[in-house]
């Protein structure tokens, strides 16, 4: 290398670890703790089925999480189910929740996948679902992803918790 090159590279290379230095230094954040606090019916168009999906957000850190979009994906039983967007703005307290309101849309066929796997003939007492999602940061590193799984039972009665082996 020539010594032109050795000055050209040399601001690169402290530019570099400035950059990687403050990265290190940014303080680590516990993850987000989300549940799903309700789920309504709003109106949908045609072949589809909205519903508004309104998440708890717990923030376990000593920062106040300030965020501008809320993106999130629903899986029922392990398989895609319904996603949704949403622009709301706000802000988690430090140490605090928020009740985010996240409206999603399952198409027509992916709620009729779903009836059959229930209808696979085994007795279904309860129904598993994960999410993911994040909270778009309103400052350039604030974006906060996050996961989520849980499961509730069915009502007896059901045609999915009553379901019989054919012989």
């Amino acid at each position: 290398m020539s010594l032109r090159s050795h000055r050209l590279v040399r601001p690169w290379l402290l530019l570099a670890t400035l950059l990687l230095s403050a990265c290190a230094s940014m303080p680590a954040h516990d993850p987000l703790q989300v549940n799903v606090a309700g789920v309504e019916s709003i109106p949908g168009e045609g072949m589809e089925l909205r519903l508004l999906v309104r998440l708890r957000v717990q923030n376990p850190n000593d920062t106040p999480i300030e965020f501008d979009g809320v993106s999130l994906n629903l899986d029922v039983m392990g398989r895609d189910f319904a996603s949704g967007v949403s622009d709301q703005a706000g802000t988690v307290p430090r140490f605090g929740e928020a009740v985010i309101a996240v409206p999603v849309t399952v198409s027509l066929m992916r709620m009729a996948r779903q009836v059959l796997g229930m209808l696979d003939g085994k007795p279904a007492d309860k129904v598993t679902y994960s999410m993911s999602g994040k909270l778009h940061g309103a400052s350039m590193f604030g974006t906060q992803r996050f996961t989520s799984r849980g499961e509730f039972e069915l009502p007896q009665g059901t045609p999915a918790a009553t379901a019989v082996d054919a012989p």
